[in-house]
């Protein structure tokens, strides 16, 4: 997490349970409620948007993946013609 200078707020709502729950946890972790509710939130998101975002290969399919960038595949008819179509346009 960045040290820069927090420029918004979050507020968020939870019941008396909770509150104690994350009182403990941040006491445990010698931060704040507040810093440790965003460090989990932040690694959270982190992982979450990974885990979206990536793109993971088994070996075999990595290998196929190289193999098809060595010997690409010639463009289909349709795609030969939206260039021609395309280079009269832009010309």
């Amino acid at each position: 997490m960045s040290s820069l200078t927090k420029d918004t707020r979050l507020h968020i709502r939870c019941d008396q349970e909770v509150r104690r729950l994350l009182d403990k946890a941040a006491a445990y972790a010698h931060m704040s409620v507040s810093e440790f509710v965003l460090r989990t939130a932040v690694e959270q998101a982190q992982t979450l948007v990974r885990q979206h975002e990536a793109v993971t290969l088994s070996s075999q399919d990595f290998a196929a993946f190289l193999d098809a960038l060595d010997a690409p595949a010639e463009p289909a008819p349709a795609l030969q013609r939206a260039f021609a179509r395309h280079a009269k346009q832009v010309r």
